[in-house]
């Protein structure tokens, strides 16, 4: 019988991923610290072992380099858990050693079994006859191992449908209580009267989305993990830099809150692959528009970008876009009258418009909403609060146009 420790400090999905694990023959053990973890490692020695990079007492990325630097274990496969924005981190844990990493919002138990059986070289549980045994066996004609390889892919999938479908129940009749508990923390950070006490509100809220990614992606809620996992990287940048702790970010972290609400409120209707966005960025800096779009692609959302606002009116009115973002002080045409001229157009009456601009004074946000702009994101910014803020609107515009009644 083959072995996975699993090191995650959420005990609600190691437990889920322990079961799993045990129906397909695996022994499992489970840590929820790093330091346990590396002591399981010396006393269990697994032939696989599932880290979370994000653990107490010591990170998965030195977890890692600990076991990497043990020649008893130079070639234990390690299997990363990540949230899908920490590149840096992500890097890190490939040159200490590790032999895959998934993203905890993308990836399914399924998958993760899978990745576990190609890199142990086998199923949890070995088999059992020896080889004498096995060669006076009937040796099966092909076309019964092909029924027979069918009838069991079928069964697989029909076990991994009836679990999946278990958890979602299970996951959405906790939402209230989950949402719940991030307004009521989210109250305490806005309302705290110094630095200390927004910084201690945040790395709550970061606790309590980390293990909401963690658990929508395991249940398949594909866009719960996708906005939980971009939060948790908000939040924990600015947990990190308590400066960047300002009306804006603030700002930020209730709307996206607030929409996971709405997320939660669609939660149990049939689960769809989100269309990809179409985004346009207008701005005449090109370091400005680098950063917007770079913004973007951590967010995976793919951009179109323009220095010259006229030339911005003319793909508006040629084809329709998910989300605009524009400057304000541009040549030729500023981004308060692109903005009025883009609202005449019939596909753009209602496409968000976000204004990023150096100028952050009042009569530029009453200008900005006055013009038809949605939102208004001041220079400098950091990158993960406009990507939040654009899946935010674009999630929404998906959502709203793909939802389907559901049949009684």
């Amino acid at each position: 019988m083959k072995k996975v420790l699993i090191i995650e400090d959420d005990q609600i999905v190691a437990n889920i991923y322990r079961n799993k694990f045990t129906v397909e023959g695996y022994q499992v053990e489970i840590a929820l610290d790093g330091e346990v973890g590396l002591e399981l490692v010396k006393s269990f020695r697994p032939d696989a072992v599932i880290l979370d990079l994000m653990l107490p007492k010591i990170t998965g990325v030195e977890l890692m380099k600990k076991i990497r630097a043990d020649p008893d274990f130079e070639k234990l496969p390690l299997i990363v858990f990540s949230n899908t924005y920490l590149s840096n981190m992500v890097q890190e844990a490939w040159k200490a050693g590790a032999t895959k990493c998934l993203s905890k919002a993308n990836c399914t138990p399924r998958q993760v079994i899978e990745v576990v059986r190609s890199t142990t070289g086998g199923n949890g549980q070995p088999d059992a006859a020896p080889d004498a045994a096995r060669a006076s066996r009937p040796q099966p004609t092909s076309a019964q191992l092909l029924t027979s390889t069918a009838a069991a892919k079928k069964a697989t999938a029909d076990a991994d449908e009836a679990f999946q479908a278990e958890l979602r129940k299970s996951f959405t009749e906790n939402l209230p209580a989950t949402l719940g508990g991030l307004r009521a923390v989210l109250k305490n950070m806005i309302k705290a009267e110094n630095e200390a006490g927004r910084v201690k509100a945040v790395l709550e809220l970061h606790r309590r989305i980390r293990a909401l990614t963690g658990n929508a992606g395991i249940a398949g809620m594909l866009p719960i993990a996708q906005m939980s996992d971009a939060l948790e990287a908000l939040l924990r940048e600015l947990h990190e830099k308590p400066k960047t702790l300002n009306a804006s970010t603030m700002r930020t972290v209730a709307t996206a809150i607030d929409f996971l609400g709405a997320l939660f409120d669609q939660a149990s209707q049939p689960q769809r692959d989100i269309p990809p966005a179409k985004i346009l960025v207008v701005d005449d800096e090109a370091i400005s528009r680098r950063a917007i779009t770079h913004a973007l692609e951590k967010a995976k959302l793919p951009s179109i970008n323009v220095e010259d606002p006229n030339v911005a009116y003319k793909l508006l009115s040629d084809q329709p876009f998910d989300l605009v973002f524009l400057d304000v002080d541009m040549p030729g045409m500023n981004g308060f009258e692109l903005c009025t001229k883009l609202r005449g157009l019939l596909i753009h009456k209602r496409t968000p418009v976000v204004f990023v601009t150096s100028l952050n004074d009042l009569e530029s946000r009453a200008s900005s909403m006055m013009s038809g702009g949605n939102d208004f994101i001041g220079k400098p910014f950091l990158f993960m609060e406009l990507a939040v803020k654009a899946l935010v609107y674009v999630l929404r515009g998906k959502l709203d146009t793909t939802k389907k009644p559901v049949a009684a």
